[in-house]
């Protein structure tokens, strides 16, 4: 059995423990991330406020754990999006004659051109900026990544000798793609995953900083960051703290991706 590597311990221990923070702040936190409490404002970190207190008198810490449920679902609805619309694009484009599977990349390659950030705006300037709004605009722009790297890999499955044999036994396309193409591409699938959890975490933190995401009261990391600009001398820990929050659950997942890549795929972490 091979060991695990550092980078999927690290990744999965720093995941695990922010979905852990994100499950009990649905049962506890230190006080209502929502409640303003004028008196309370700007507090220094002590014993009843860890990490102090926002100008408008909420509690960071409170904040903070609230916010990583709000990251995390739209992570995982992002990717649920991408993946849903981008791994049957991906198997499709390598199954079909050439020129069909190559109008599927280039239109592929066409939205690729449009990152995250731009699609998200774009989207909130039409419908709106919304929590579902952001969701579906980072879905729809990591769409080329899942079939790019699952059209990949299913070429490689279709030049196997079982799926040859399935072919010239008569089998229909669909029940090749489910049976045999779809298996041997859940490890890819797992890996892309990950990796576009970590850029789905960037661009809802970057879309709720420019007022296109989540709107409030309902607490985000990149809200955060923009509401402490004013105090970014005054009262830095303001921006610093959810500053960390950010680019660890960006670590976190960048070393997950890795990590199982290398568990994947052994000749990747034999040739570093």
């Amino acid at each position: 059995m091979r060991r695990l590597n550092p980078s999927l311990i690290a990744g999965g221990v720093i995941v695990a423990l922010i979905v852990l923070m994100a499950l009990l702040s649905f049962v506890w936190t230190p006080y209502d991330a929502t409640l303003v409490t004028p008196a309370a404002r700007l507090q220094q970190p002590s014993w009843s406020h860890w990490f102090g207190t926002d100008k408008f008198g909420r509690d960071v810490l409170s904040q903070i754990m609230v916010g990583s449920r709000t990251t995390l679902f739209v992570g995982v609805v992002a990717v649920g999006v991408a993946a849903v619309i981008g791994v049957p694009l991906g198997i499709l484009a390598a199954m079909v004659r050439r020129w069909p599977g190559e109008v599927i990349m280039r239109a592929n390659d066409l939205l690729l051109a449009f990152p995250a950030l731009l699609l998200a705006i774009m989207f909130g300037a039409v419908f709106g900026a919304s929590t579902l709004t952001a969701m579906v605009a980072i879905g729809i722009a990591s769409v080329p990544s899942f079939a790019r790297v699952i059209r990949s890999g299913a070429l490689q499955v279709m030049r196997t000798e079982y799926v040859l044999a399935a072919r010239a036994a008569g089998r229909r396309p669909w029940p090749i793609a489910v049976r045999h193409v779809l298996p041997n591409v859940t490890s890819l699938i797992t890996v892309q995953a990950s990796v576009s959890f970590a850029i789905a975490v960037l661009a809802e933190a970057a879309l709720s900083f420019l007022g296109y995401g989540t709107p409030p009261p309902t607490p985000s990391w990149g809200r955060m960051l923009q509401e402490s600009q004013e105090f970014l001398f005054s009262a830095p820990r303001l921006a610093v703290v959810p500053g960390i929050a950010i680019a660890i659950a960006v670590l976190g997942f960048n070393l997950l991706g890795d990590g199982l890549r290398d568990r994947f795929d052994p000749k990747l972490e034999d040739r570093r």
